[in-house]
């Protein structure tokens, strides 16, 4: 392994897969698949909203933002990922690796609260019904989604903050094929504790918090559900819950196995298999498992198709 100074050249280099050998291009076809169809969906779900009029309520407009996010997140980590599949490692200035880590970071934080918002977004559909469009109007469903990305913004920044003030004095290799921040805090040299206990805490944060919104959601969902006389009728009210938690118990899952531990847990071979999952298949998980199963968007989506080939013919 050859060492440098990473204050002389401000610089690291990104090893990726380089341990998978000949399975390297095999994993480029791979991803490459997946992130096409996850970007190709994830857009597709963004204009159908933005342009069929009956989907112009609360529960879309988050679901375009959460594809947003979702897009935002991918493009700034797994372009730089294949390329790296197909020429090896590949080098990244100091500015260059803590701006990605600032704007993962911030897309992924933003993830949670939005996924926060749309679990209150439920909560006001099923428990109080009849108040859901004066409570969810426009101006609050803006601020709720401006509040997502504000404090997505802030805690990336936070994260940043915390490692970038590390000296790098032992190795430019970083075992990952992005800045994450495990990977980038296991080459800092020096005393590492207060910059492990502060990414703890800005984690806990952004987790237990946001976590712990949905969690109140769902008991009170699950309250008004049980309710219900009618076993339809409760089929039905969680039938429109069952994507949402299915995107937050991979997403959270992920999220916290990755950055709520000690660093001395940090296994860089297998972490890099946790964060193919979060970065490569969980924004995959959105326009799939939520947006492309709701019956709304395929029936929009099946309009807007049909309605293209009318128009060719």
């Amino acid at each position: 392994m050859v060492q440098t100074n990473v204050t002389w050249w401000k610089g690291f280099v990104f090893l990726g897969f380089s341990s998978f050998g000949e399975m390297q291009l095999l994993l480029f076809v791979l991803f490459l698949s997946l992130y096409l169809i996850t970007l190709t969906c994830n857009v597709f779900i963004i204009i159908v909203i933005r342009l069929d009029s009956h989907l112009h309520t609360p529960m879309y407009l988050f679901l375009s933002f959460l594809s947003f996010s979702e897009t935002c997140y991918t493009l700034g980590i797994i372009p730089r990922m294949l390329a790296g599949l197909v020429m090896g490692g590949q080098a990244i200035s100091y500015v260059g690796c803590a701006a990605q880590m600032f704007f993962s970071a911030s897309w992924a934080c933003s993830n949670c609260f939005l996924l926060s918002v749309m679990g209150f977004d439920r909560y006001v559909a099923i428990c109080v019904p009849l108040h859901y469009v004066s409570l969810m109007n426009p101006t609050l469903c803006a601020q709720l989604v401006g509040a997502s990305f504000l404090s997505g913004y802030l805690f990336g920044l936070g994260m940043t903050l915390v490692i970038f003030h590390l000296s790098f004095c032992s190795s430019y290799e970083i075992q990952h094929f992005f800045c994450d921040t495990p990977p980038v805090l296991s080459i800092a040299c020096g005393d590492t504790r207060l910059s492990e206990i502060g990414i703890l805490v800005l984690s806990l944060l952004v987790l237990l918090v946001s976590f712990f919104f949905i969690t109140i959601s769902y008991a009170c969902i699950l309250a008004a559900i049980l309710r219900i006389p009618s076993a339809e009728g409760r089929k039905k009210a969680f039938s429109t819950c069952a994507s949402h938690l299915t995107v937050v118990i991979i997403h959270y899952g992920c999220a916290s196995f990755m950055y709520l531990r000690p660093k001395v847990t940090y296994c860089l071979e297998r972490d890099q298999l946790i964060s193919v999952t979060y970065t490569v298949v969980t924004p995959l998980l959105n326009p799939i498992v939520y947006s492309l199963r709701n019956r709304a968007v395929q029936t929009s989506l099946r309009n807007a198709f049909t309605g293209s080939l009318l128009s060719k013919g």
